[in-house]
Parts: structure tokens; C-alpha cells; sequence
């Protein structure tokens, strides 16, 4: 008989239809550029052989300390997992897998676009100077923390969570050059910061967008630079990464209109860029030390 070939995939909802379980959480309805996520808990069950040409696909397991025994085909290769929480799988854009597993667990399936990925250090680069190498059932404890944070931004605040979203990513990219990829990228260093006019640049956007969903490359790109190497100067110019920046000025600004008395607590948070209240409120009282109530008491 011929050998049946995988199903390629090309679009999230057919990667969540692969399972019996509806997902728990996803980014289908979140803006966040070139990037993929689903939460999901599943039962035993089997998946065929698929490949995708859209995504390199990082499996991150968060059931906890027992073992999941997995059967799994990679690459063309078998491999029976003893797959713990923690652990992470790695697929590569085009490269297959099929995997049947024992028992209930669950899972983060998260996407990478190749053109986000490989540009994460080098805005010039294309795709196919990165190749990233297919991995089984490994534990790496930086995949695993990103993979929880971005779950948490999910639940907790998916409006306007771009910045922060693509900031994890770009940072899980950059490891996975560095441990995962057939050539470790060659990081520079630097220890200056932004030059004061590409600071200026960057600040001045901020403060006139605050109320947008501001993204990690649209802020790198204004001053053509790679995500990380933006990421690396910014932090280095003012002691702070540039999602923490736009929190403080969101604040910052929320408590200059209060103090104006023309709007609601809830109509401050969503003008200075704020999910809601309560996203607000948090932010307020962590930076602040007192609540947007008592600034107008």
C-alpha cells in the first residue's frame, strides 16, 4: 500500500479541529503579528501525521509532574516519550509529526511565522537563513515560563497585548537560535543605549499612540532595528523594557485626567489604552501605591 502522506495545515482553526476537545484559550481573536497560541486539555487520543509550511510548532506541556507516555513520529523518525510538564517538543515549518498519547493532560500548541522568527535578531533576514532543528520531549525551563506568560496575558488581559506578547516571542526566538537551530546566532553587544534622536523617536510614538495596541516590530522599525536589538538598547536608554515603559505612561496619563475630573475611571482606562477598570486599577496601585479612587477622593 502507499504511504499515506501527512495533512498540511495551513490555518489555526484546522489545527484546533485536529482534537475532540474544543480549545481552552487561543490568539484567534487577539492581533498578535506572525505568532499562533492555543491552551487545550485533552484526553488520551491520537493525532495523524501533519506538517505546516506556516508555523514552526513548539508543543509546551504543563500537566505537572507525572508522565504522559506519548508514541511519536518526527521528521520520519519514532520515538516513545516519557513526557512530563515542563517538557517541550519542537516541529519545524514543513516538518511532520504524528503523535497518540495515554492519558489526560494539558498543553500549550504555540506558532511561530518563519519570516517573525528568523528576522527576531536580524531585521534583514529571511527564512531560510535560520533552520530550526526538530526536537523530541525535552525539559526547557525558559520555553516552559514564556509559554505560562503568554497563557497568563490571555486570560488576564488579551486587549491591547500585543507589545508584550510580541516581546515573548522575540525572546523565545532568540533562545531557540541559540539551543535549537543548526547556527547559533552571533549576538552583538552594546552598551550605550538608543542615540538620543532614535530615543526621542521611539518616546514621542509612544505618547502619541498610547491608546493603541502597540507592537514590538512597529517600534522597532521606526528606528530600523531588529526586535531584539530594540528590545536590548531600549532597556539599556531607560532602565526598562519598552512593555514596562507603556505601562508607566498609560498610568502616568491615567492619573492626569482623573485629576482633570471630565471622565469615568472606566472611560480614563480605555482613552489611555487600558483593557478595562480593573486592568487599570491593578497597574495604578502597583506603580502608584494608591487606587484611581483615592486619587479622587
Amino acid at each position: 500500500m502507499p504511504k499515506e502522506k501527512p495533512l498540511v495545515l495551513t490555518e489555526e482553526s484546522e489545527v484546533l479541529q485536529l482534537y475532540p476537545r474544543p480549545p481552552i484559550l487561543t490568539s484567534l481573536d487577539v492581533a498578535w503579528h506572525g505568532v499562533s497560541f492555543g491552551y487545550m486539555c485533552q484526553p488520551a487520543y491520537e493525532v495523524p501525521e501533519v506538517s505546516t509550511p506556516r508555523w514552526h510548532s513548539i508543543g509546551i506541556f504543563t500537566h505537572g509532574d507525572r508522565i504522559i507516555h506519548a508514541q511519536r513520529k518526527l521528521d520520519g523518525r519514532l520515538q516513545r516519550d516519557a513526557v512530563a510538564g515542563g517538557d517541550i517538543v519542537i516541529a519545524p515549518v514543513n516538518v511532520s509529526q504524528g503523535v497518540a498519547w495515554d492519558a489526560e493532560g494539558d498543553f500549550i500548541i504555540l506558532g511561530i511565522e518563519p519570516d517573525v522568527f528568523a528576522s527576531a535578531i536580524d531585521e534583514s533576514a529571511e527564512a531560510k537563513d535560520v533552520e530550526l532543528l526538530p526536537h523530541f520531549a525535552t525539559p526547557d525551563p525558559l520555553i516552559y515560563q514564556i509559554g505560562l506568560a503568554l497563557k497568563g496575558v490571555l486570560e488576564n488581559n488579551p486587549t491591547n497585548s500585543r507589545l508584550y506578547a510580541e516581546t515573548m516571542i522575540n525572546a523565545l526566538s532568540v533562545h531557540l537560535m541559540q539551543h535549537y537551530s543548526t547556527r547559533k546566532p552571533i549576538l552583538q553587544e552594546y552598551k550605550d543605549g538608543l542615540s538620543k534622536y532614535k530615543f526621542k523617536k521611539v518616546i514621542d510614538y509612544i505618547n502619541a499612540h498610547l491608546e493603541q495596541d502597540l507592537s514590538l516590530t512597529e517600534l522597532a522599525a521606526l528606528v530600523q532595528m531588529s526586535p531584539h536589538y530594540f528590545s536590548h538598547l531600549f532597556k539599556q536608554s531607560i532602565g526598562m523594557t519598552p512593555h514596562q515603559y507603556v505601562i508607566r505612561c498609560r498610568v502616568e496619563h491615567a492619573k492626569n485626567l482623573l485629576l482633570l475630573r471630565d471622565l469615568s475611571i472606566a472611560e480614563v482606562a480605555y482613552k489611555v489604552g487600558f483593557a478595562n477598570q480593573s486592568h487599570l486599577n491593578r497597574h495604578f496601585k502597583r506603580l502608584l501605591g494608591v487606587t484611581p479612587k483615592q486619587i479622587l477622593s
